[in-house]
C-alpha cells in the first residue's frame, strides 16, 4: 500500500462541518491529521452594539443541538459583568435545565451519532431474536426486552432493508471487519436506537416547562425565565403565562407542571440506568484495544458546572474549574478565565487576522473577529497547513493544548476525589478488566460519557428536591431585578461567563461600554478540541489523537470516525479519498 492522503469531507453525524486530512504510510498508519472547521460563525459581530441583555438569544443560535449552553454562558456572563446575583431558586432551575440538556445530549450522541460505528445494523438480520431477549435480560431488568418486542422490530428493520430504504442507516460500512458485534447484539443496540428518539421527546418537556419551548428554551439575565405560581387558579394547566414575577409575559410554572418535571426526571433516570449504561458496557466489551487507541494530547480542563449556592463563587461548583496536565492525575491546576495569562486564542493557521499580527495570542476581552479568507475557493484539492487551513481559532490554556468535554470532566471528578465517580469508574473498569489509563482514549471518550449521565442524572433528584422545599417554605422568587435599568450600570463593564457543555468547557466574555456591547468573544468546546495548529506548532486534541491509528480500508475510514465521533464534535454527506496527487479515488457517503 502506498503512502496516501485520506480526505473526510464533511464529516458526518456531527454538527456543523468538519475536514478531516490524514496522511497514512505504507501500512495504513494516520502518520499526521489535519482537522478543518469549514464555515463560519460570526457571531461575535452580529452582538457588537447591541444590548448586552439581549446577547443570549443571538449567541444561543451559535448551535442547533446545544440547544441551550450558549444562552446559559451569555447571561452568565452579563450577570458576572454586572456583579449580578440571582436567587437560589433560579439556579436550581438552571441546573435542571442544564442537567436535562446533558443527560439528552449524550444519550442522543451514543446512539445517533456514535453508535453506529460500533453496530453493524444489517447484521441485526441476522439475530435470533430469543437469544437477543436473553442477552438483553442478562445486562438490564429494561422491561422491552422479549423475544416478542426483538422480533416486531427485526421485521421493521428487514422492511427497511428490503425495500432499498434503509433512511437513517443508509450508506454506512456495513460488514467492515472492523465491527465485532454479534447479530444479536447489533439488533439489541439497533433497537434501543429507536427507543432514544421516543425517550428524547419526553425529557425535552423539562425545558418547555422551565424555559417555555424546546430547541432555543427561554432565558433571562437575573434569573429564570418563569415565574412560580401557587394559586389555585393556576392549577389548571403546568404552564401558563403569568403576569408576575419575572416580568409580564413570563412563564408560569404551576404545580402540574412541577410534577411533569419530576416524571421527566424518573424517565431520564430510568434510561441511563437500565438502557443506556449497560448498553455501553456490552458494546465496549467487544472493543477493548480501542481503549488504548485515540488518546490525543494528554491534557484535560474543565471551567466548573451546576453551582450548589445561588452565588456560584468559586469552589462552589459539583464539577469543579481545573486542568490536568500530561495525565498527571495527582495535581489539579486553577483555572482562571480572566486571566490573560491563562487563556489565549492563536490565530497563525486560522483564516482570520489580529491587529497584532497572526503569530500572537489574544486573550478573549481583548479578542478580535477579523475575517480573511484568501486561501482557495472549495472545492480544494487539500489544506494548505503551512499556511492557514481552518474557520477555527486555536486556544491554548498555559500555551498548552487541552481536551475538554466529558473526558476531562470524569478525570477532574475521580482527581478530586468525588466518590461517585471514584465509584462508577471502579466498577465499569473493572467490568471490563482495564487499567485506570484506559480512559485516555477514544472508548474512554465515550464510556466517560455514559459515567457523567449517570452522575449528572442522579444528582437531578436533589436539585428538584431544594427547589419544591423553598416553594413549600413560602420562597418562589425566581428573579432578581436590581441593576435591570442601564442607567444603573457602571459605565465600563467585562465578564466572562461560563459552563460545561456537554461537548466540553464554554465561555463568553463580554466587554460592555455605555450600555452596549463593545467586544464579545466565545471560545466553544469543539474550538478547544477541533482547533488547528498553533503558532508553536502544536496539534488541537482531534489531530493528535488520530495521529498512529491504522485503517483496514482507506477508502471506508472507519476508524478516522471513531475517534472524530468520541469527541462528539460540534461544527453541520460525503466523503473523498485521494491519492498523494490529490486525485480523487472514489466518494463515499457515510451515516
Amino acid at each position: 500500500m502506498a503512502d496516501q492522503t485520506v480526505v473526510v469531507d464533511p464529516v458526518t453525524r456531527i454538527e456543523g462541518h468538519l475536514r478531516i486530512e490524514a496522511k497514512t504510510d505504507s501500512s495504513g498508519t494516520i502518520t499526521e491529521a489535519s482537522s478543518a472547521g469549514t464555515m463560519v460563525r460570526g457571531i461575535e459581530i452580529i452582538l457588537r452594539g447591541r444590548d448586552p441583555r439581549d446577547a443570549w438569544a443571538f449567541a444561543q443560535r451559535i448551535c442547533g443541538v446545544c440547544t441551550l449552553v450558549h444562552g446559559i454562558a451569555s447571561v452568565r456572563t452579563v450577570e458576572n459583568a454586572l456583579n449580578y446575583d440571582i436567587p437560589q431558586n433560579a439556579q436550581l432551575i438552571r441546573n435542571l435545565m442544564i442537567a436535562a440538556q446533558f443527560v439528552h445530549d449524550h444519550v442522543m450522541h451514543f446512539y445517533h451519532l456514535h453508535a453506529l460505528d460500533w453496530v453493524d445494523v444489517v447484521s441485526a438480520l441476522k439475530a435470533d431474536p430469543a437469544k437477543t431477549s436473553t442477552l438483553a435480560q442478562s445486562i438490564s431488568s429494561y422491561s422491552k426486552s422479549s423475544p416478542g418486542y426483538f422480533s416486531d422490530q427485526q421485521k421493521k428493520l428487514r422492511n427497511f432493508v428490503e425495500s432499498g430504504q434503509l433512511g437513517l442507516f443508509a450508506n454506512g460500512y456495513w460488514g467492515h471487519p472492523g465491527y465485532r458485534l454479534p447479530p444479536e447484539a447489533n439488533l439489541m443496540a439497533v433497537c434501543h436506537y429507536l427507543e432514544a428518539l421516543q425517550w428524547q421527546r419526553e425529557v425535552a418537556k423539562l425545558h418547555a416547562v422551565f424555559g417555555g419551548k424546546n430547541p432555543h428554551p427561554n432565558f433571562l439575565v437575573g434569573g429564570a425565565p418563569c415565574a412560580i405560581s401557587v394559586h389555585p387558579q393556576h392549577l389548571e394547566a403546568g404552564v401558563e403565562e403569568f403576569s408576575s414575577g419575572a416580568g409580564a409575559g413570563s412563564t408560569a410554572v404551576n404545580i402540574v407542571g412541577l410534577e411533569l418535571v419530576q416524571h421527566v426526571i424518573k424517565q431520564m433516570r430510568a434510561f441511563v440506568d437500565e438502557v443506556y449504561l449497560p448498553d455501553t458496557l456490552a458494546i465496549a466489551g467487544f472493543y477493548k484495544d480501542w481503549f488504548s487507541r485515540g488518546e490525543g494530547v494528554g491534557n484535560f480542563m474543565t471551567f466548573g458546572e451546576f453551582p450548589q449556592k445561588s452565588s456560584g463563587g468559586a469552589g462552589d461548583y459539583m464539577i469543579p474549574a481545573a486542568a490536568i496536565v500530561g495525565r498527571d492525575l495527582t495535581t489539579l491546576h486553577p483555572v482562571d478565565l480572566s486571566d490573560p495569562a491563562q487563556v489565549q486564542e492563536f490565530v497563525t493557521h486560522s483564516w482570520y487576522d489580529y491587529s497584532v499580527g497572526k503569530t500572537k495570542g489574544l486573550h478573549p476581552y481583548q479578542g478580535e473577529t477579523v475575517l480573511h479568507y484568501t486561501g482557495p475557493k472549495p472545492p480544494y484539492e487539500h489544506l494548505d497547513t503551512e499556511k492557514s487551513y481552518s474557520w477555527l481559532k486555536s486556544p491554548r490554556w498555559r500555551g498548552k493544548p487541552m481536551e475538554v468535554g466529558p473526558l476531562a470532566r470524569v478525570l477532574v471528578l475521580y482527581a478530586s476525589g468525588h466518590e461517585q465517580t471514584r465509584e462508577l469508574a471502579g466498577y465499569a473498569l473493572k467490568k471490563l478488566d482495564l487499567p485506570l489509563q484506559a480512559l485516555f482514549s477514544t472508548l474512554g471518550r465515550t464510556a466517560a460519557r455514559t459515567l457523567e449521565s449517570k452522575i449528572i442524572v442522579d444528582a437531578m433528584q436533589g436539585w428538584y428536591d431544594g427547589l419544591i422545599g423553598n416553594i413549600r417554605n413560602g420562597d418562589v422568587r425566581t428573579f432578581n431585578d436590581r441593576l435591570w435599568e442601564p442607567s444603573s450600570w457602571p459605565r465600563t463593564a467585562r465578564g466572562v461567563g461560563f459552563t460545561e457543555a456537554p461537548r466540553g468547557a464554554l465561555a463568553h466574555w463580554v466587554v460592555i461600554r455605555d450600555g452596549k456591547i463593545e467586544n464579545y468573544q466565545a471560545v466553544v468546546p469543539t474550538t478547544w478540541n477541533a482547533g488547528p495548529r498553533d503558532t508553536a506548532g502544536q496539534q488541537g486534541p482531534y489531530e493528535a489523537a488520530l495521529k498512529g491509528t491504522q485503517l483496514y480500508d482507506a477508502t471506508q475510514p472507519l476508524e478516522i470516525l471513531r475517534t472524530i465521533h468520541s469527541f462528539d464534535p460540534c461544527i453541520a454527506c460525503a466523503v473523498h479519498v485521494t491519492d498523494p496527487q490529490g486525485a480523487e479515488l472514489m466518494r463515499v457517503k457515510v451515516v
